[in-house]
């Protein structure tokens, strides 16, 4: 049966005496204060919950739960989001290539994306379509605007179009193509069969959603499951090894992309600095497995 919210507001410094009368430690009181006023309590709340006794319902912080554990979870988390969207974009880009420059070649029609005799699925299309003309209306690119005062084309080419969707409408349109052989083609750029190619963007589309949301990442259980790679070109992982629910199978997912996008890449050294940084940050609850520098994925080049 549900019951009414009847929860009130608690301002910064009336939640200092409650979290210590529930034994957490707060070193120092005004700078907690000022975290919460400026981060928010329920933001923060995410990074508090790790250090609760079980069962949490109790709301009881174990012996050596302190606020500075709490921020330094809440910064590593902001560096990761940091490091993951940066890598994330170089990987983005070159799919929106490969949708707009391959397809376009292979078909010779560079309004393939708005064109229906290319697509398996009129209802799918038909809502790409709607898609489309939606973020065509509400931009305020200034090439999109210099097409529609010069050319009476209806919409733009493909190239124009796949740099104002988002990610996740590219992967709708990718989906829905119809020619199999032509997503085999984009995905083999990416050392992938295509169905885990569409599974991995529509997973990089979430994470990236994630990140410019500023939401928890590192810890979490993210909703999208992506497809498993039996049959991998590049190194790759023991992935019957690796909850695939969480961010670890995800930057291993990033990993592996930069083998062709980005082939001296120093993703492998960024993210050991980052965890090297934060020693108290448990990467098990990322997903991390105990040998996780020892799979070929994460080899480092010799020399």
């Amino acid at each position: 049966m549900k019951v009414n919210y009847s929860k009130t507001c608690t301002l910064p410094q009336d939640l200092i005496p409650l979290l210590k009368s529930r034994g957490l430690s707060i070193a120092d009181e005004q700078k907690a204060i000022s975290y919460l006023t400026n981060i928010g309590y329920y933001r923060l709340s995410a990074y508090l919950y790790p250090l609760l006794k079980d069962p949490k319902t109790d709301h009881l912080y174990k012996p050596d739960a302190t606020f500075d554990l709490a921020m330094n979870m809440y910064r590593f988390d902001r560096k990761l989001r940091q490091l993951l969207f940066n890598e994330v974009e170089k990987v983005e880009v070159a799919i929106r290539s490969a949708m707009s420059n391959c397809v376009s070649d292979v078909l010779n029609d560079v309004f393939w994306m708005t064109d229906t005799r290319y697509f398996s699925s009129a209802a799918g299309f038909a809502k790409s379509l709607a898609l489309i003309q939606s973020e065509i209306d509400r931009t305020k690119e200034e090439f999109i605007e210099h097409f529609r005062n010069k050319y009476s084309n209806p919409f733009p080419p493909a190239w124009m179009i796949t740099e104002i969707i988002p990610l996740g409408v590219l992967c709708g349109i990718y989906n829905n193509m119809k020619s199999t052989s032509l997503k085999k083609k984009v995905a083999n750029q990416f050392g992938l069969p295509f169905p885990v190619f569409s599974s991995w963007i529509l997973t990089l589309a979430n994470l990236r959603n994630v990140c410019c949301h500023h939401n928890r990442t590192w810890n979490k259980d993210h909703l999208v499951i992506p497809a498993d790679l039996k049959s991998p070109v590049f190194p790759w992982i023991d992935s019957s090894a690796t909850d695939m629910k969480r961010v670890y199978f995800r930057i291993c997912i990033i990993k592996y992309l930069l083998f062709t996008v980005s082939p001296n890449n120093r993703f492998t050294e960024k993210l050991q600095s980052l965890l090297a940084e934060y020693p108290t940050i448990d990467v098990k609850a990322m997903g991390f497995p105990s040998n996780w520098q020892n799979e070929p994925l994460w080899e480092l080049p010799s020399g």
